[in-house]
């Protein structure tokens, strides 16, 4: 639920607060996956509001990730190493009470 970025939509607070809640998410919520079968680390997501708008009924959002991705090296005893990566993700958020589907953009 991102009951706050509602109540935040259209003021100078609106792309701090999403960034706050979409970050306070469950690990594995947002649908963020690495080019290289690795693991993202939660620790490192960046977040950036890329554009908004908004009806009676929905607010949408478009917001790009940034993130690093960790792939495990191969059997042969390689060192796992970190990639660097990005993508975006367009949020569908219910005024009424805040429900978000949450899509990588392009679905």
């Amino acid at each position: 639920m991102l009951v706050e970025s509602v109540a935040a939509f259209g003021t100078p607070a609106f792309p701090e607060v999403l960034r706050r809640e979409l970050l306070a998410l469950q690990d594995g919520v947002l649908p963020i996956a690495g080019e290289h079968g690795g693991l993202i680390d939660p620790e490192t997501l960046g977040l950036t509001l890329l554009s908004s708008c908004a009806d009676a009924e929905r607010i949408e959002v478009v917001v790009g990730v940034f993130f690093t991705e960790i792939v495990g090296g191969c059997s042969c005893g390689d060192e796992p190493f970190e990639v660097n990566g990005y993508t975006e993700l367009r949020l569908r958020i219910e005024r009424t009470h805040g429900a978000a589907v949450i899509l990588l953009q392009g679905d």
